[in-house]
Order: structure tokens, then C-alpha cells, then sequence
């Protein structure tokens, strides 16, 4: 039985570290060799570890506060600058969703570390689900966060946005001045119709900003690499990656906002509960893409619940 939650949360949940709050800037960045590239990680917290994937263009500073003060309360917690991201060197090898999944097993061979919950996010889920179906050995259970696992019974992006993507792509490759317009398109998209009623002033968005400055700690090169990587990985993994996901029998949850119906539409992840027997699912209301930033602390509630589960 795939479990479903609507956004709903044990009232009498408390965070354990809100008298103790972590500041991740003040974590020491450490970086370790692995393959042809140096990572640059933090880890921090105690108990199982958990590694966390980022999405497109994000590196380890992206993970909220609030967030990370509720995994590490239970958890060691591992965050790292993906290939080409941040502090992390882009190496020479051809992108793909593989290398970059091995990435995560070489970092855990270097942390000695044989075993970790693995949580993806966007890009970073379709990264997770690699590195699971590939080391399933090394898994203990799998979470993914506005996350898709591909093949012909997928939900594709809307036309329209794709056209939208294009041209934020284009205007990456140049690094031009991106038009207000295109920025409160690729806002409605991210936040979501809900959110927006909520929070109208988060359609406030500053004019003149290059695409550089959109996403500071990545090249245009290395973005470009990660959405062909992506596409290229939702693209010929023809089958997709569910059936994979159900034959390595990993506890499995899948979280998606409910306003999610552009850059990964969020019926995805009623398709990965429904393939991964036991899968958990649960959707929240009023989030879009930008879940992580959105409900950091009810994702951290939800994930800790789900982990109390793993054995």
C-alpha cells in the first residue's frame, strides 16, 4: 500500500534543535579527491547519514537552515558542491546522470561511509535514484523531492514552459540581462499559484539581473551541462527508472508540491508511489517546484518521520 499525506503534520511535532540552531556557514568546508575531481562537502550531526543531492545549479549553501537543523538532530548529514558547482572542480570526464551518481559513491568511499539514506532533489532525485539502482548495496532507503523517474509513463514538462527554459538557456550561455518578464514567468512557475496568493510580494522580482547572478555559484557551462544531462537522461532511459526503484525494494518516499505542474509536473511522484511497492507519498499544498525553499521545516518533519521508519 503506497501511503498518501496531504500536507498534514503531527501538531505535537517539535524540532530538537531549535534551542541549538545550526548555522551551516559556519561548518567548515572540506573537499576530498575523488576521481578526476576535488568535492567540496560538509558533514555535521549524528546518527545514520544522509546525503543530500542538490537541483540544477545549486550548490551545498542552497539547503535551508531550518531543514538541515531537523535532519542532523538524528542524522549525520552529508551536503556537497555537485561536479562543476561551487567549490567543486568540474573534472573532464562527459556528463551524465551516471558519472554524477558515482561521484556520490567515490565521496562516500573517501568519508568511509558504506551505507546512507539518499535524498534527491529535482535534478539531484534523478541523481539519487541513479546511485540506488547502481550501488543498491550502499542505500538505505531513497527520498525524492519534485522528483520523476523518467520513461514513457512520465509526465512531461508543458510546452509552454519548455519554451521558456530555452530562452533562460540562451540567456545563460551569454550571460545577458534577464527581461522582468521571463523572470516572473520562471517566478510562477517556481512558486506556484498558491504560494504567489500567499506571498504576492515574491513576485517583486529585481530588475537588470544577469543569468550569472541568478545563479552565482555555477558557470553557464557547467548549467548547460546539467539540463542536457538531465534531458538526455529523461530521454533515453526509455523504460524509466520505477521499475528499477520497485525491484531493489528500498524504502522509498516521494515528496512533491501540489502547484508543481511545470518544471516537474507532480502527478511524477504519484507515479513513483504507485510503482514502488510500500512507497511513501505525500503532496503539500500551496508548493510548487521551489518546495525545499518554501516548507523547509514541514519537509524536515515529514523526511524524519519517514526515516523513524528504515530499519
Amino acid at each position: 500500500m503506497t501511503k498518501v499525506v496531504y500536507g498534514q503534520l503531527d501538531s505535537n511535532q517539535t524540532n530538537s534543535n531549535t534551542t541549538n540552531s545550526l548555522n551551516i556557514q559556519n561548518i567548515p568546508l572540506k573537499k576530498v579527491h575523488v576521481g578526476d575531481i576535488e568535492i567540496a562537502y560538509k558533514m555535521f550531526g549524528k546518527g545514520d547519514p544522509i546525503i543530500l543531492h542538490n537541483g540544477a545549479g545549486e550548490g551545498m549553501d542552497a539547503w535551508g537552515t531550518a531543514l538541515l537543523n531537523i535532519l542532523s538532530s538524528n542524522h549525520t548529514v552529508i551536503v556537497f558542491d555537485s561536479r562543476g558547482i561551487g567549490n567543486t572542480t568540474a573534472g573532464t570526464k562527459p556528463y551524465s546522470i551516471k558519472l554524477l551518481a558515482n561521484d556520490t559513491a567515490g565521496l562516500m568511499d573517501a568519508l568511509k561511509i558504506q551505507k546512507a539514506n539518499v535524498l534527491g532533489y529535482s535534478l539531484g532525485s534523478l541523481i539519487a535514484q541513479q546511485f540506488a539502482i547502481t550501488h543498491p548495496d550502499r542505500v538505505s532507503s531513497i527520498i525524492l523531492i519534485a522528483g520523476t523517474c523518467g520513461g514513457k509513463v512520465s509526465i512531461p514538462k508543458p510546452p509552454e514552459f519548455m519554451r521558456l527554459q530555452s530562452e533562460m538557456v540562451n540567456i545563460s550561455k551569454h550571460n545577458l540581462i534577464v527581461p522582468q518578464e521571463l523572470l516572473k514567468s520562471n517566478a510562477n512557475a517556481t512558486l506556484g499559484p498558491g504560494w504567489i496568493k500567499l506571498h504576492p510580494e515574491s513576485l517583486d522580482v529585481p530588475a537588470n539581473l544577469t543569468a550569472h547572478q541568478l545563479a552565482p555559484n555555477t558557470s553557464p557551462e557547467t548549467m548547460n551541462k546539467q539540463s542536457d544531462t538531465a534531458f538526455a537522461w529523461m530521454a533515453t532511459n526509455w523504460n524509466g527508472a520505477c521499475d528499477d526503484l520497485a525491484k531493489i525494494a528500498k524504502p522509498t518516499l516521494a515528496i512533491t508540491g501540489v502547484d508543481d505542474n511545470f518544471i516537474v509536473p507532480h502527478t511524477n511522484s504519484l507515479i513513483i508511489a504507485s510503482k514502488v511497492p510500500g512507497a511513501w507519498l505525500v503532496q503539500i499544498k500551496d508548493a510548487a517546484h521551489a518546495i525545499v525553499t518554501q516548507y523547509p521545516e514541514k519537509l524536515g518533519n515529514v523526511i524524519e518521520s519517514f526515516l523513524s521508519t528504515v530499519k
